[in-house]
């Protein structure tokens, strides 16, 4: 386990108004930030500090993030009893009764898995009081093993969508860059878990619903094999397809929430299937030596190739060169199509309108009866279904020849699949889970590989794989054989340790302490006559730049322009093209801010990036001075 400084914050916070809360004008904040469960356990048990403290601390960083700051808009709505919850929690702890290693740790649900003392809405303003009976039966066996309900994240409405906007939970913003999507459908969960909101967080996946929002928020996200975990209690979007699961930060964590949520559930038959394939802990798979002579297939034809793809392909290309590195034979996947395979396979658009009438049906609290209401209410968002939920009413039956056809070829994409790895030895398929990063919010997202695995009932984990050129993150995806999941955490795990991509996302720092400044460039001389005098400020959780420049040795009469270049590679003496002009000719001083886009603080990352003084003596550029981030 990694050492990690413990530090106590001295910073007020005011709690959110609808959390039920006693005394905590002045909290003791405890810096959760990234912290992984065991790390908040050893602190737990040390006596370093209590569930009521991590539980004010996550509720700091809502306070601080999610409305205010980069306004990331991930929770729909906080436990009001989430502190009585944890004080009973640290009362079983001190009397020696420990429920395991999630006692105490503060989580965050998906608003689409029922909750007995807070309402379900799915995002929808259709269900805004929807208040169910009971809990989801994942919810249950995580109260079960100890874990504080923090509140309910927001999701794209209804789970038909993979770019988060609700009628009644809004746009979901992105921590990485928080004018992007986060993904979705499980996109406040993703945001919530990567700005540290909770250890870790519930979500479900029909057509990569988990597996996107992971990739887009450098998070560990796994789709089981069908019937790994119980769908009871989840607003359905498709029940043959539909399956719930955690994401976090990290494999260890994700093995930790496996063993409390995954096995046998006499709510949901599909459950029967897990019976013999459920490891007593998916921990004990924590191999940071697995990728050696394992064989992984890397699927040429998802990877994706035009303009906007490449830059994601490169990412899963240098993958899959760690991947040797550390180990593994990769091997070339042309044949058979698998991008083929899968198309007119999925049944959401047959079965959504039953499913979710089903549900609606047993849940006495709801306020609508059927989707028919919904849309004739217009008690949904424009963006939802992509603009056509009404488009479902026009499924009048399942007892179609399509329907059944569908149903008939998942065996035959399942036994296309695992024949193509029994026949290469393959341990697993490799691919980008998603093949462009995070757009613009309010642009469509293109490029889900999410059909492999939702198609065939066979398990995928997605796992961070680095950054692209817009300095997004990419998710690496390995598919596997049925019940694969240990070997699939084994892989996951060995790649994890041996790249350690993730980092935390800027925009949601630990609220301890000053902003986070970086001097990028201080005195620089390019020879006895010409000297430059800079400060170059980088504040990473607004990707600012604050910068002075005065340029000795020359009148301003010499200066053309003073300029920001991005190199094309890393070289030594590389030049490349201009990114930003700082001033135009006749002035050899200049002061002021800019504002990084994602390409350039990729590029700044990179050491990439460097200032040129142009002069009419020197166009090529009289003093050069890189732009580099310390090192840590």
């Amino acid at each position: 386990m990694r050492v990690r400084k413990i530090v106590y914050l001295s910073l007020v916070v005011l709690i959110a108004s609808n959390c039920s809360v006693n005394d905590v004008s002045r909290p003791r904040l405890f810096d959760v930030t990234e912290l992984s469960i065991g790390e908040l356990s050893t602190a737990m048990n040390d006596g370093s500090v209590t569930s009521v403290e991590l539980v004010d601390s996550y509720l700091a960083r809502i306070a601080a993030y999610d409305q205010r700051g980069p306004v990331l808009n991930a929770m729909i709505t906080l436990n009001p009893s989430a502190r009585e919850t944890a004080a009973k929690l640290d009362e079983e702890r001190r009397s020696g009764q420990l429920r395991g290693p999630l006692h105490g740790i503060p989580i965050v649900v998906k608003d689409n898995y029922d909750t007995v003392d807070m309402s379900t809405t799915a995002g929808s303003i259709a269900l805004a009081t929807s208040r169910p009976p009971d809990d989801a039966t994942q919810v249950r066996r995580l109260r079960d093993a100890g874990a504080v309900i923090l509140g309910k994240t927001n999701m794209h409405e209804l789970a038909i969508g993979i770019t988060t906007i609700a009628s009644y939970g809004g746009q979901t913003r992105n921590p990485y860059d928080p004018n992007r999507n986060p993904g979705g459908s499980s996109g406040g969960t993703g945001a919530a878990v990567a700005a540290s909101f909770g250890a870790f967080g519930m979500g479900s996946d029909t057509c990569g619903s988990i597996r996107i929002p992971s990739a887009h928020h450098a998070l560990v996200g796994l789709r089981g094999t069908r019937g790994l975990a119980s769908g009871d209690g989840i607003i359905p979007l498709s029940t043959t397809q539909d399956i719930g699961g955690p994401l976090a930060r990290s494999v260890e964590d994700l093995a930790l929430a496996l063993d409390a949520t995954v096995g046998v559930d006499l709510e949901d038959e599909t459950t029967f299937r897990s019976e013999g394939h459920v490891p007593e802990t998916y921990t004990a798979f924590l191999n940071s030596s697995a990728l050696e002579g394992a064989r992984i297939g890397i699927v040429d034809a998802m990877l994706g190739n035009d303009g906007a793809e490449r830059a994601v392909r490169q990412v899963i290309e240098k993958a899959a060169e760690d991947m040797t590195d550390l180990g593994a034979t990769l091997v070339e996947i042309g044949e058979p199509d698998l991008v083929g395979l899968v198309q007119d396979v999925s049944v959401i658009r047959q079965e959504f309108k039953f499913d979710l009438n089903a549900y609606l049906r047993e849940t006495p609290g709801s306020p609508v009866d059927s989707l028919t209401e919904i849309v004739s209410g217009g008690l949904y968002h424009d963006g939802t279904a992509g603009g056509n939920l009404p488009g479902f009413l026009e499924v009048d039956s399942l007892d179609t020849d399509q329907y059944r056809e569908r149903i008939n070829k998942r065996d035959e994409v399942r036994a296309t699949i695992v024949s193509l790895m029994d026949e290469q030895m393959l341990d697993a398929l490799l691919y980008p889970t998603i093949r462009q990063t995070a757009r613009p919010i309010g642009q469509r997202q293109p490029g889900s590989n999410c059909a492999l695995s939702a198609t065939s009932g066979l398990p995928a984990i997605t796992v961070p794989g680095g950054y692209a050129e817009d300095d997004m993150p990419v998710g690496v995806e390995l598919l596997g054989r049925s019940w694969s999941e240990p070997r699939l955490v084994e892989l996951a795990y060995a790649y994890e340790q041996g790249t350690k991509h993730r980092r935390p996302p800027a925009f949601t720092p630990s609220l301890g302490g000053t902003e986070q400044r970086l001097t990028l460039a201080t005195v620089v001389q390019a020879s006895q006559d010409l000297t430059a005098r800079t400060r170059f400020e980088f504040y990473p959780a607004r990707r600012l730049v604050s910068y002075n420049l005065s340029v000795f040795g020359l009148v301003d009469s010499d200066v053309l322009s003073i300029d920001v270049h991005r190199k094309i590679s890393n070289d030594a003496g590389e030049t490349g093209p201009v990114l930003r002009r700082l001033t135009g000719r006749g002035r050899a001083r200049v002061g002021g801010q800019l504002y990084l886009s994602g390409e350039e603080m990729y590029a700044l990352r990179e050491g990439l990036l460097y200032l040129d003084v142009h002069t009419t003596e020197n166009l090529q550029g009289a003093l050069r001075i890189d732009l580099v981030l310390p090192e840590d």
